[in-house]
């Protein structure tokens, strides 16, 4: 009989890639959304086939789950226009849907995955970002919400590990890109490509000097795999792309060659707390996991731009 996966945020942009990966490698998965911020079609391919099933279900409400051998727990808005919008839907997703995955692990003996971020080093102080470092973050900032539920449910997951015996991975997710981002969920990434492709000017906060670290999907979905499968009490693990490490201007001056070159660049107000630098240190994960990135950014930005051309040429019709 198949091993039994429910993935949370099924229908996000990560949740939606390890659904088809999980497929792949012989799961049958359930998908739980509320599709706040996820979108059916990212499973599309999914849909057609046979050992997935869809329920569109809020985690932060009590839900009867069936039983599972593995739950991989995505469940958040994850970029700032949407967690933002909705700070204390964002805080309760990651402290009552953590808690209520974790029980239900508990009972039924189930792995749990959970998705945390980069974001949990806040604007750093140190560079690259190691798994040591506790991180300097704004507790009550507009981007708190996101930060700090995020460390809570690190917190959490720790907590029913030592109390409870729950089996946990955390991963730390630095910026990933590729198919499937929403055009409009306000990432460096996905609002250079429509901007582009739309031939509008092309919008960089600041000076363009702050730098991120960018990961394509198909690598960080192999990471995710990977910890999963890591041997216990292995405590949270970097997973991104230090090699596509590029300041925000670099990226625009990429995407605007990529987009036809049409579209000027401009330069905007900075957000609130938006962080100077952020790469991660992927020692433990090449230790452990015997992983890192294989797509070079400049690939993983020509697949994405397709995606977005696509999009693009459909909205226009």
């Amino acid at each position: 009989m198949k091993p039994r996966a429910i993935v949370t945020g099924a229908a996000g942009f990560l949740g939606s890639h390890l659904v088809d990966r999980l497929l792949t490698d012989g799961w049958m998965v359930l998908g739980i959304d509320n599709l706040s911020s996820g979108r059916l079609e990212n499973l599309a391919l999914a849909r057609e086939r046979q050992g997935f099933q869809f329920r569109r279900a809020d985690l932060r409400r009590k839900l009867r789950l069936p039983p599972a051998t593995a739950i991989f727990h995505l469940a958040s808005p994850a970029s700032p226009p949407r967690y933002e919008a909705d700070p204390i839907g964002t805080l309760e997703v990651n402290a009552f849907g953590t808690a209520q995955v974790l029980a239900h692990a508990v009972s039924c003996g189930a792995r749990v995955l959970v998705s945390s971020t980069s974001e949990v080093y806040g604007d750093p102080q140190v560079h690259p970002q190691p798994e040591s470092y506790w991180g300097h973050v704004n507790p009550i900032g507009v981007r708190s919400c996101y930060d700090e539920g995020k460390r809570f449910l690190e917190a959490l997951c720790a907590a029913w590990q030592r109390q409870r015996g729950a089996d946990v991975r955390i991963a730390r997710i630095f910026n990933t890109y590729g198919p499937r981002m929403a055009p409009d969920d306000g990432r460096v990434v996905s609002n250079f490509f429509v901007q582009g492709w739309r031939g509008a000017p092309i919008t960089v906060q600041g000076t363009g000097r702050q730098s991120r670290s960018f990961c394509y999907v198909d690598d960080l979905i192999e990471g995710l795999v990977r910890l999963y499968a890591a041997p216990p009490d292995t405590g949270p693990v970097n997973l991104g792309n230090p090699r596509g490490e590029a300041t925000v201007l670099q990226l625009a001056t990429r995407i605007r060659r990529l987009t036809g070159d049409r579209s000027p660049i401009v330069f905007v107000p900075r957000a609130a707390d938006d962080p100077e630098r952020r790469r991660p240190d992927l020692r433990k994960a090449r230790r452990i996991l015997d992983w890192e990135p294989k797509v070079p950014l400049a690939t993983g930005l020509s697949r994405t731009s397709e995606y977005f051309h696509r999009l693009a040429d459909r909205r226009g019709r």
